[in-house]
C-alpha cells in the first residue's frame, strides 16, 4: 500500500510517480557502494570523503522513493531534503535519524556553498549513517520479492 504522505507529496509537485526499474536499482546501489569505498578511502580529504558519504546517503535515499514508484521532483527547490525526508515512509528510518541525516545534508550545503570544513565528528556520522543505511537498502532489496 502507497503511503498517503508520499502521495501527499505528488500532489504538492515535490514527488513524481515513476515506474519501477530493477536496472536503476541496480545501477543505483552499485553506485552507493562505489561513493562509500571511497568516502572510506584516508587519502581523499575529508570534504571529499564526507561528498561521498553523502551521496550515498542520498542515492540510498533515492533507491528507497524509487521502490515505492517515486522520484523527487529535481524542478523543485529541496529535492535533497525531500528523498531524505521520504526515509521514514519508504524504509523506515526513525524520526531521530531523519533528523541527523538532514543535519549531513546541511552540513553538505556549507561545505559546497559556503566553503566551511568538515569536522572529523561530522564525517564520521556521515560514514557511519552511510553504512548504515547501505546495509538497509541491501536487507530491503534482498527480502524484496522480484518484480
Amino acid at each position: 500500500m502507497i503511503s498517503t504522505n508520499l502521495l501527499n507529496l505528488v500532489r504538492i509537485g515535490q514527488l513524481d510517480q515513476v515506474p519501477y526499474s530493477a536496472e536503476m536499482i541496480k545501477r543505483m546501489l552499485a553506485s552507493a557502494r562505489q561513493r562509500l569505498h571511497d568516502a572510506d578511502l584516508v587519502q581523499n580529504s575529508p570534504e571529499t570523503r564526507f561528498d561521498c558519504a553523502y551521496t550515498t546517503i542520498r542515492t540510498v535515499a533515492d533507491m528507497g522513493l524509487h521502490l515505492e514508484g517515486f522520484r523527487t521532483s529535481t524542478s523543485k527547490p529541496g529535492h535533497h531534503q525531500t528523498a531524505i525526508q521520504c526515509l521514514a515512509h519508504t524504509l523506515g528510518v526513525d524520526d531521530a535519524s531523519v533528523r541527523i541525516l538532514d543535519g549531513l545534508r546541511k552540513q553538505r550545503n556549507l561545505a559546497d556553498y559556503d566553503g566551511e570544513p568538515v569536522t572529523d565528528a561530522a564525517l564520521q556520522e556521515c560514514l557511519n549513517q552511510a553504512k548504515s543505511l547501505l546495509r538497509l537498502i541491501e536487507r530491503q532489496l534482498t527480502s524484496r520479492p522480484a518484480r
